[in-house]
């Protein structure tokens, strides 16, 4: 049984995010990023200093100069906030038309995992949990501060929240996460500002290093931090037609040969670039450069890429 340790220590290093399983609920995930952030040393939206004690963490308002705005005693408390609220993950459930969030909690499988993924969870002040509540995010220059110097600023009558400049490309990232992994919609103007918080805020070494602490508890990486994917505008519509193209692959021959008399995916000899039928160029290849193929996964096989401004395209 000598070699059994070593093993364990082998593997470990070559699966470093497949140790521990993801948690199974928001309970659960609670206590883990608990030991995930020990030891930050403040919280998300204020960056007030905080002392851990016995799993809690117990914010020093002087820190930061905050000043509680209604809510005393949740302001005297962290909470773990959802970068992306519950509520918009949940709400176009069957679960949540039935019950809200709780029914879906006891009866939907998939909420739950939303629910319970560490990425999306960071330590925030009480207070300004319960005002942020569900609201998206938006640049709010004009909204005066109502938490003291914290720089967090809410419009509850648009139900719209500014967090401060040096987290807002952490939260593009995790906004990019969440969408990918769960196929969350995000509007055009959502996708704008994530990807301009994006460039204005890149990844840092402590959010990388949070990042891979996370992925440890999660069995995979957020991998818009590790920069293994990037973000474009209509990037979920893309992935929906790779989805698509391989689904087709799966079909009994009779119709898929059906589906490839209808050609959705347009190559060019020359370039090397291939073109869904929604992209610009589609229709004005020349014949003699044109290449056809069923489904994007073909073309990629041949070699092709697809162009850059199919990326950009809107649909």
């Amino acid at each position: 049984m000598l070699f059994v340790r070593p093993l364990f220590m082998f593997l470990f290093v070559l699966f470093p995010f497949a140790i521990q399983a993801a948690p199974a609920d928001f309970d659960a995930a609670k206590r883990i990023a608990q030991k995930i952030y020990s030891d930050e040393v403040a919280d998300f939206y204020c960056n007030c200093q905080i002392r851990w004690v016995g799993g809690k963490g117990q914010p020093d308002l002087r820190s930061c100069g905050y000043q509680v705005r209604k809510n005393g005693p949740r302001a005297q408390r962290i909470e773990w906030e959802h970068v992306v609220p519950a509520q918009q993950f949940g709400v176009g459930r069957a679960c949540w038309r039935q019950g809200g969030r709780e029914q879906c909690g006891y009866t939907d499988q998939t909420f739950r995992q939303m629910e319970a993924d560490l990425f999306n969870l960071k330590p925030a002040l009480g207070e300004v949990n319960g005002d942020r509540a569900h609201f998206r995010f938006a640049e709010l220059p004009e909204i005066p501060a109502q938490h003291g110097a914290c720089p967090v600023r809410i419009d509850f009558k648009r139900q719209l929240a500014q967090p401060r400049a040096e987290i807002r490309g952490d939260i593009a990232r995790i906004y990019f996460y969440m969408a990918d992994r769960y196929q969350l919609k995000l509007s055009d103007a959502e996708q704008q500002l994530f990807l301009r918080w994006h460039q204005q805020d890149p990844v840092d070494d402590r959010e990388l290093a949070l990042m891979r602490r996370t992925a440890q508890h999660m069995g995979h990486q957020n991998e818009f931090v590790s920069g293994n994917k990037r973000w474009y505008p209509g990037y979920l519509s893309h992935q929906a037609e790779l989805n698509s193209s391989v689904a087709a692959q799966q079909l009994p021959p009779s119709t898929s040969s059906a589906n490839q008399n209808r050609s959705t995916v347009r190559g060019n000899k020359n370039s090397k670039k291939y073109h869904f039928s929604h992209c610009i160029d589609y229709a004005s290849l020349k014949s003699k450069n044109q290449v056809e193929f069923g489904t994007a996964a073909e073309a990629e096989a041949a070699g092709f890429q697809l162009a850059g401004n199919c990326k950009t395209q809107q649909r």
